[in-house]
């Protein structure tokens, strides 16, 4: 459904660091870039993410309500997705990195703010 996401950072080489560890940990390379606009992309065949300084110089902030999932192989890399993303600047929120059962099934999720305060969770579907 979507060709990429970005999201902005006020501080963009924290932001480097905390998605490559993050990222790295589902086994996604480290960024490419800065481009042109400063914006470093992590690209995937199924798509690609991004962080860079708004384009209209206004500062960065994150989306209340929003969140940005990440697919995840399996429940230890939900589980290394958040202690890389801790270790590399994150912060840890909502439960720890376990399964949660909704109307969508099984789900295994850990959830973390990036440096900027985006909220970022890896996704493993259970079944």
């Amino acid at each position: 459904m979507f060709t990429h996401v970005t999201v902005g950072a006020n501080d963009i080489e924290a932001s480097r660091q905390f998605y490559d560890a993050a990222l790295g940990a589902l086994g996604i390379d480290p960024a490419s870039g800065p481009d042109p606009k400063g914006r470093y992309w992590w690209r995937t065949p199924r798509g690609a993410f991004a962080v860079g300084k708004p384009i209209d110089g206004e500062p960065a902030c994150h989306a209340n309500g929003g969140t940005i999932g990440f697919a995840a192989a399996d429940l230890e890399a939900v589980a290394a997705f958040q202690a890389a993303g801790i270790a590399a600047g994150g912060t840890a929120i909502e439960d720890p990195p376990g399964p949660r059962v909704g109307p969508f099934g099984t789900l295994n999720l850990a959830y973390l703010r990036d440096p900027s305060g985006n909220k970022i969770c890896a996704l493993h579907r259970v079944g």
